[in-house]
């Protein structure tokens, strides 16, 4: 008997909606009953300040500072600065929000946990794996510097996009983490030169302990790398070790994610309860991210893509995009690139021309590693948090923004929901709290048809990029 299961999309939807109702429900409160002026006058408090509270009795604040405000049009300036102290710490406090806001500590926990092992093996295990293919060449450098270009292209792109828009600037998200995040960005209120320093790590392990992104990114690059340069027996040893560590990491990783609907409604609900009297600000601030998003992904798909297979592949862009339709629709519809992989390589090969050779090599390594859409969303999206959160990141920390981005995007591509692992990897590595992937989550459906899309449309221009450029004669 087949049982019926939601997929995890619709499951986070479900969440979704749950965690905001929850949040708008339950929100904590402050109030001031019979029990609240009962204390005061033990506390001596002067019975006509308690005769001008009482008319308070029953009406609930949703923050402390809504309170103060009435406690000031109740008693007057002068009682509330010498009472209101007293009258804070006695009024009731409800919070049911602690029922729900564990589940998304714990998931929090469960991604911090995975981040560091995940990258390491999926960077070491993909670098000596191409390494040991022996066959890149010509055809595989090329092929790997239009795929590094398009997605620092893209992730510009991004970067321009949400900086000239800055969707987050019109909601100030509250977060008791607040405080944590800016102490945490510390690291990277240095210069260039200092953050290239700090990419090379002086203890390794000290490095993989405290989460420190790009160091652990250089580190893994540098040690796959390696590994192909050393005897046969150690080379293989390691490879298969890194294989199976990376498959692994895989299944957990799958285990964790699986806990991400449970996680978002303690996320989201902890957020809006948080921002119950802002949730229109949000609501719109969250339309413009999604603008933002949109609008770079379309100026990247339609614009410098283009331009590079008109300008590089010497190719009819227009005409390779039409030939690429079906493809296109149906990466759009399933967003995955690898289940639209066959139909991309028979539009690519059959219909534009590209030779087999080509499409062979160039589709399949593509679909891997290069996720010029996803890059440029996770850019923006951490971006976005940053300014939903009051913390506006400098020139270099930007920098970082793009140069883990692009990392990740290589080194996460294979990896299941690979966006949510590499905002949680851009965020660790600029030090914003990683709560702000409810924020995310909570439109990353729609988005990711767009990206999806964007990935396979660069992944086939690059396709004619190269075929060109190693002198093939092509239908476009």
């Amino acid at each position: 008997m087949k049982i019926f299961k939601l997929e995890l999309h619709w499951q986070i939807l479900i969440a979704l909606i749950i965690g905001v109702v929850y949040g708008i429900l339950f929100a904590p409160t402050y109030s001031i009953s019979d029990n609240t002026l009962k204390i005061l006058v033990e506390e001596e408090v002067p019975q006509a300040v308690i005769s001008q509270l009482a008319p308070l009795k029953g009406a609930e604040y949703y923050t402390e500072e809504l309170m103060i405000e009435a406690i000031k049009k109740a008693i007057g300036e002068d009682n509330a600065v010498e009472y209101e102290d007293t009258i804070i710490a006695e009024a009731d406090y409800t919070d049911y929000i602690t029922y729900v806001s564990w589940l998304g500590e714990l998931f929090m926990r469960g991604l911090k946990m995975i981040i560091v092992p995940l990258i390491l093996s999926s960077i070491v295990s993909g670098v000596t794996n191409i390494g040991n293919a022996e066959n890149l060449g010509r055809l595989g450098l090329k092929t790997m510097l239009y795929y590094i270009v398009t997605s620092l292209f893209a992730i510009i792109t991004g970067l321009l996009f949400v900086n000239a828009i800055r969707p987050g600037d019109g909601v100030s998200i509250n977060n008791a983490a607040d405080a944590q995040t800016l102490q945490g960005m510390e690291f990277v209120r240095e210069s260039f030169g200092q953050t290239l320093i700090n990419m090379v790590p002086t203890n390794v392990f000290e490095t993989f302990a405290d989460g420190q992104m790009l160091s652990v990114i250089f580190f893994s690059i540098l040690f796959g790398f390696f590994i192909t340069k050393v005897s046969d027996k150690a080379r293989d040893f390691l490879t298969t070790f890194f294989n199976s560590t990376f498959e692994v990491m895989m299944k957990i990783t799958l285990f964790v994610i699986q806990f991400t609907p449970l996680g978002i409604i303690g996320i989201v609900a902890t957020t809006v309860s948080e921002n119950i009297i802002n949730l229109a600000e949000l609501a719109v601030s969250m339309a413009g991210y999604m603008l933002t998003v949109f609008l770079a992904l379309m100026t990247h798909a339609m614009v410098t893509l283009p331009l590079l297979t008109g300008i590089l592949g010497k190719a009819n862009p227009w005409k390779h995009f039409k030939n690429m339709s079906s493809a296109l629709l149906t990466a759009f519809s399933t967003s995955s690139s690898g289940a639209t992989l066959s139909l991309t390589m028979e539009s690519v090969e059959n219909r534009s021309g590209v030779s087999g050779k080509i499409t062979s090599f160039t589709l399949p390594l593509g679909a891997t590693i290069n996720m010029d859409g996803t890059a440029l969303y996770e850019c923006v999206a951490a971006m976005f948090i940053a300014q939903a959160y009051g913390i506006e990141l400098d020139f270099i920390e930007q920098i970082i923004v793009v140069i883990t981005a692009l990392l990740a995007s290589i080194g996460a591509a294979s990896i299941p929901m690979a966006g949510l692992v590499m905002i949680s990897i851009i965020l660790s590595a600029v030090g914003l709290p990683l709560e702000g992937v409810g924020l995310i989550l909570a439109v990353d459906r729609i988005l990711d048809m767009f990206r999806t899309a964007t990935n396979v449309w660069s992944d086939s221009c690059g396709a004619v990029v190269i075929a060109k450029s190693e002198g093939e004669t092509l239908k476009v």
